[in-house]
């Protein structure tokens, strides 16, 4: 379903064609899993500046994020005032959001999973990293690429039969030390929708990690998100309580 502190777009990864591995030796959920296990980490804190910008206007907002496992995210608003407090907690496929203004917390149903986050390209499942590309999809490996002299993984990603996600596929190319590079979204018909490139990747949290998340809606000029981390910190184990709704509500006091 559906300050500023962000540093412009440094390069563009460059992807050639190559003859590897082929791609049916590949056990591609495995791939996707150690992917999805490497940007989260067992657990991890982080802020990221996120700019939606659009031709006649641009918005920075600035988040804290602590993730746990595969499923436990809690991101806040902590940048501009008028927005601080703003939050957003995910346990496993539940998901509430908190508006300080009116001191009030609102669960998600299933159908808004997919919907924009804060008016923004990322959904409020792609913002909270969400696991269920693992679970919700059959996957296969359609191709490998090159990237900076690394293999990378074509991998197609369909839904299987009765799972609850709106995306008729995927397809993600994640280079072999795990690293995501970029992640495409169709519509049931096969018709691309938006697609998020991983760039800048260097040294963040002590691993290899893209410094920036870009996502575009397809066939639509100068509209976009960044995500751009500015900390990042992975830790073996974060406590239960900043995952609860009491978290949610009290973060920012």
């Amino acid at each position: 379903m559906r300050n500023k502190l962000i540093v412009p777009l440094g390069f563009s990864f460059i992807i050639y064609a190559a003859t590897c591995t082929p791609a049916t030796a590949q056990d591609a959920r495995s791939l996707v899993e150690a992917a999805v296990n490497y940007y989260r980490g067992a657990a991890s804190i982080s802020k990221v500046d996120m700019t939606i910008h659009r031709p006649h206007w641009e918005r920075v907002v600035t988040i804290k994020v602590w993730t746990k496992g595969e499923k436990n995210s809690l991101f806040i608003i902590i940048a501009p005032a008028k927005d601080s407090g703003n939050g957003t907690l995910k346990k496993d496929r539940e998901m509430w959001m908190y508006n300080p203004k009116v001191n009030r917390v609102i669960k998600l149903p299933p159908s808004m999973m997919s919907q924009s986050w804060m008016g923004s390209d990322f959904s409020n499942n792609d913002l909270a990293k969400s696991d269920t590309i693992i679970e919700d999809y059959t996957h296969t490996v359609l191709d490998v690429e090159t990237h900076n002299g690394k293999k990378v993984y074509v991998i197609k990603s369909i839904p299987k039969p009765e799972a609850p996600v709106v995306w008729g596929m995927q397809q993600l190319k994640i280079r072999e030390d795990n690293i995501l590079l970029s992640q495409a979204f169709y519509d049931e018909d096969f018709k691309l929708v938006k697609s998020m490139t991983c760039q800048q990747i260097q040294i963040l949290g002590g691993r290899l990690f893209p410094k920036i998340w870009k996502m575009n809606k397809a066939g639509v000029q100068n509209e976009y998100t960044l995500l751009e981390y500015i900390e990042l910190q992975f830790e073996k184990d974060l406590p239960d309580r900043l995952f609860t709704l009491s978290a949610l509500r009290n973060s920012m006091r």
